[in-house]
């Protein structure tokens, strides 16, 4: 079969971009098959953290997983500015999960516990601080706050910036990118794939699947699986621009570099990323404004919402098919955390055509089967 590409990425989300950006670095013809503005897209609506201190409960190679993206962020940022001019803010002072009471502030602690005892899990730095302790890192708590979690690993970065400047970025080394191009079959054929998508079919000699909750659908198409929640919505509220206060990003607050303030952390079995619930983000805006009481005279000037790509479990699922052999697929929730590796460890892999099983039999969708035998 003739193959217009050597490699399709279907979806141009943060993970999709990221894997492209590693794929054309790797000197592979790459197009990106995406719906272009009209996706649901999560890459808009994060919170943009590179987080590090809550994550691997359950799956302890996560923990390493992330530590390591986390580690190779500043090779990402600083080569992502070199090469697009643009500077995706990435920061890593160290980040906060802070607790309002005493029963949070012991949940934190035993949670923390739990996934440093969990067997193979590598060793991390988080530290369970109390109120003064906090408020010599970070002035201005308040009096409320008992205590909380702190992890030197833990950043952020500005993820629109990011979004622009990965998109620019494959643009520059070639990368076709076709929005537009909604996909709605794909056919293993003769060594090579045959993808159908709105606007016609595009031939590729391998495809990686990185559409977030649409790859539940289209991974049965090459005998995958990738089963996603897809109805796991987030709501976000953004102030407006206030004199830098927040030495530190917190799980759940967070100061822009533009000045900006952005309240999140909510967690909503819905399936429609167009409204906003009232009782939950008035939630959030006060246990904020109680972390810190200078965000009591905040002005709010937008909200939003939208649905996250959360795998069933909460943990990424890599893939590769064995009755489609040059198929992938790559699911995960921390698209900005787990940037880095996606461009500098997954998409080598993809290029060679095998995943590592050292490093990412883990994160297999096999393990869904062994949990309903189980």
């Amino acid at each position: 079969m003739a193959r217009d590409y050597d490699i399709a990425v279907i979806g141009g989300g943060l993970v999709g971009a990221a894997i492209a950006w590693g794929l054309a670095r790797e000197k592979q013809r790459v197009v990106i098959l995406d719906e272009g503005d009209i996706a649901k897209r999560a890459s808009r609506g994060n919170f943009a953290l590179v987080w590090v201190q809550s994550k691997g409960l359950g799956l302890p190679d996560y923990v390493g997983w992330t530590i390591r993206s986390s580690d190779q962020w500043p090779q990402l940022a600083a080569e992502l500015k070199d090469q697009t001019g643009l500077d995706v803010c990435f920061e890593r002072p160290g980040g906060f999960s802070l607790a309002l009471s005493e029963r949070e502030l012991a949940a934190r602690a035993v949670t923390i516990e739990r996934i440093r005892l969990q067997p193979g899990v590598v060793k991390f730095p988080v530290d369970i601080l109390d109120h003064a302790a906090i408020e010599k890192l970070q002035p201005g708590i308040g009096p409320t706050v008992v205590g909380g979690s702190f992890c030197p690993l833990d950043g952020h970065v500005n993820s629109l910036r990011l979004f622009r400047a990965f998109h620019r970025a494959v643009m520059q080394l070639g990368v076709d990118y076709r929005p537009s191009h909604t996909v709605h079959g794909i056919t293993h054929r003769s060594g090579g794939f045959r993808i159908a998508t709105t606007a016609g079919e595009v031939r590729a000699g391998k495809v990686v699947l990185a559409a977030g909750n649409a790859n539940a659908k289209l991974a049965p198409m090459v005998g995958l699986h990738a089963p996603m929640r897809g109805n796991h919505r987030g709501q976000i509220v953004v102030t407006r621009r206030m004199p830098r206060f927040l030495r530190h990003p917190v799980v759940t607050v967070r100061q822009t570099d533009e000045g900006t303030v952005m309240i999140g952390d909510s967690y909503e079995e819905a399936s429609d990323d167009t409204r906003m619930t009232l009782a939950i983000s008035t939630v959030m805006a006060d246990r904020a404004r109680r972390m810190f009481p200078i965000l009591d005279d905040a002005t709010v000037v937008r909200t939003w919402s939208c649905l996250r790509v959360m795998p069933q479990d909460g943990f990424p699922i890599y893939d590769q098919s064995e009755s489609c052999p040059g198929a992938f697929v790559a699911c995960c929730h921390s698209g900005v955390t787990l940037a880095a590796n996606h461009a500098y460890d997954l998409a080598p892999m993809i290029a060679r055509g095998a995943l590592d099983a050292a490093q990412l039999a883990p994160f297999s969708a096999r393990r869904f089967n062994v949990q309903k035998a189980a």
